[in-house]
């Protein structure tokens, strides 16, 4: 069944704080921008207002800069439901969880299926999980924060050696500077004792406030409890949510379902050479990057 957008009018009744004028003002500045698109939805100016805590200015910075990060980063420029995008979600579940936190977040869950490293192309997993957030978004709407949980039962070091370094700093900066979500936890649950590795391989791609965001719960432990209940998670994770393999059915089931979706979502791109101080570039994003980031390994 195609999905069907969050009512605009539910947003307002659910955010006090979200000002109809302010949304209005944004949505005017919208069609001054020639090289913004204008197919630009009342929802996702809603997304991007509530994900900047409702400041104006900063709104219109963020929707800017996610747009162009949009238009520029790997895993936005391929959006078809094709062979690749079914194998990532076969190799890793990535869904949200219908239960909320103990704070009243929405949590994402990510857990590996298949534990050959081969099959776990790390810009797929990405796109595959930028999709997944795109439609739960224009599903739910707002959402007063967001969790990511991983959980690491089945990653292994050869995994974490098939991360693509550049698509994970595109990736983080893109959740830190751009992502229309409040981020307010990070959890790696089933931690195997290479966790350390995984931590200081990805530390220099992140702020400290967000790096200050990442818990890792070891094997075994029930400390993630204190944060989300544990019945939360699929069976075979401890929980009794349905089994993954049912979860990442109905995900990969919903997203052939809204081929069309995916389909508009991709005409929203910036045109560069309409930009009036002048076109971006990826090295105008990450000056120097080579530089910084040649170096990154988990010796």
């Amino acid at each position: 069944m195609s999905a069907q957008q969050f009512p605009v009018q539910k947003e307002y009744e659910k955010n006090s704080n979200i000002n109809p004028k302010d949304i209005q003002s944004i949505r005017e500045w919208l069609l001054q921008q020639p090289h913004l698109p204008h197919n630009i939805s009342e929802l996702e100016v809603i997304l991007a207002y509530h994900s900047c805590e409702c400041e104006l200015e900063l709104t219109k910075r963020v929707i800017d800069l996610n747009y162009t990060l949009r238009t520029m980063f790997s895993f936005y420029s391929n959006r078809d439901i094709n062979k690749s995008l079914e194998v990532a979600l076969n190799t890793w579940l990535i869904t949200p969880l219908s239960t909320p936190t103990s704070k009243g977040h929405r949590a994402i869950y990510c857990q590996l299926l298949d534990e050959d490293p081969s099959k776990s192309v790390y810009s797929v997993v990405v796109r595959a999980f930028m999709m997944v957030m795109d439609l739960w978004q224009y599903e739910e709407g707002t959402a007063p924060g967001t969790v990511l949980i991983v959980n690491m039962s089945k990653v292994s070091l050869a995994h974490v050696a098939n991360i693509d370094v550049n698509v994970a700093q595109e990736f983080f900066y893109f959740l830190q500077e751009a992502m229309f979500i409040r981020l307010m936890e990070f959890h790696f649950i089933n931690a195997p004792t290479f966790v350390d590795k995984l931590l200081n391989m990805i530390k220099p791609l992140m702020k400290m406030e967000t790096y200050n965001l990442l818990k890792a719960h070891t094997v075994g432990s029930t400390s993630l409890e204190q944060y989300i209940p544990l019945d939360a998670l699929p069976i075979e994770a401890g929980g009794k949510n349905k089994h993954s393999h049912d979860l990442r059915d109905d995900i990969w089931n919903k997203i052939k379902e809204n081929k069309k979706f995916y389909q508009e979502e991709s005409l929203k791109r910036v045109n560069e050479s309409r930009r009036p101080e002048g076109p971006k570039t990826i090295s105008s994003i990450f000056p120097g990057v080579d530089e910084n980031f040649k170096n990154l390994n988990i010796d």
